[in-house]
């Protein structure tokens, strides 16, 4: 850790298991000059455990700006600070990404030291397909806002990943399942530790049981997406139920030239753009 510039140090933490830190964040936070934690209360159980006495100093949600500039100030004098957060990666669904931001504006070296992670690690749980994912974290706590995340996936075809606290839990499947539909997903709770449990399911079948299971531990909910084929086979039903004419309307009714909208319209029905003009005259 040389130089006359200091650097910023993403250092994933356990998120549960104390055995899942990394031989290099444990160097990494010995030698920082400083260690800056979301919550120092419960950070300061972690180092004690590992034998580290560097210097820690709060970072949270409440003092994420302000904080980050004194932060960057201490780098700029050549200190080097390591960044943890309560669990996991820091950066993900936690003020760490305001402070990254800032540091690559003030020209601050920053790196990721690679470690736990909740939501890679229940999507590898999930038996759900990894190939394609979107993370969503916790949903919104505003209505206005969340209604319009709950209607962008709707139409989501990736595996959907998101966190809830275990009192919010039962709300949210009501939400997913209201907004949704059915879909399959596997609920994973306390990862890492010595009841950890993955519940493959559906939205109805999880809403079911912790409407009568009172929910414990934190719970990331791994939720498939949408079948391609079946918004397909819903968009060709659509168009099937207008007759031609109101079809062609449709497009011309959002500024495309008639041809235009004919063509469109012999492509969603899946027929020949000379079957549209016949079926005008």
């Amino acid at each position: 850790m040389e130089g006359q510039q200091g650097k910023l140090y993403l250092c994933a933490t356990p998120i549960g298991n104390l055995e899942d830190i990394t031989m290099r964040v444990l160097r990494v936070l010995k030698e920082a000059d400083l260690i800056a934690a979301e919550d120092t209360r419960n950070s300061i159980r972690l180092l004690n455990h590992f034998g580290i006495k560097t210097p820690m100093t709060s970072y949270h949600e409440y003092n994420k700006i302000e904080k980050a500039y004194t932060l960057i100030e201490k780098m700029r004098e050549g200190k080097n600070i390591a960044l943890i957060t309560d669990a996991g990666t820091p950066g993900i669904s936690d003020p760490g990404e305001d402070l990254v931001r800032l540091c690559m504006e003030a020209g601050i070296e920053v790196t990721s030291l690679p470690g736990a992670c909740a939501c890679v690690t229940a999507l590898t749980l999930s038996g759900l397909p990894t190939r394609r994912f979107c993370f969503e974290a916790f949903l919104p706590q505003d209505k206005k806002e969340k209604k319009q995340i709950l209607e962008e996936l709707k139409t989501e075809t990736r595996t959907v990943i998101l966190y809830e606290a275990p009192h919010r839990l039962v709300r949210t499947l009501q939400e997913l399942y209201e907004v949704l539909g059915e879909r399959r997903i596997t609920l994973c709770r306390e990862l890492t530790k010595k009841h950890e449990t993955a519940f493959a399911t559906t939205l109805s079948g999880a809403l079911a049981y912790y409407q009568e299971q009172e929910p414990k531990g934190e719970c990331v909910i791994v939720m498939e997406g949408r079948s391609r084929t079946e918004m397909q086979q819903e968009e060709q039903q659509r168009w099937e139920e207008l007759s031609v004419q109101e079809h062609v309307a449709y497009y011309e009714s959002q500024g495309m030239e008639r041809k235009e909208a004919m063509k469109r319209a012999a492509r969603d029905r899946g027929v020949s753009k000379r079957e549209i003009y016949a079926a005008l005259l």
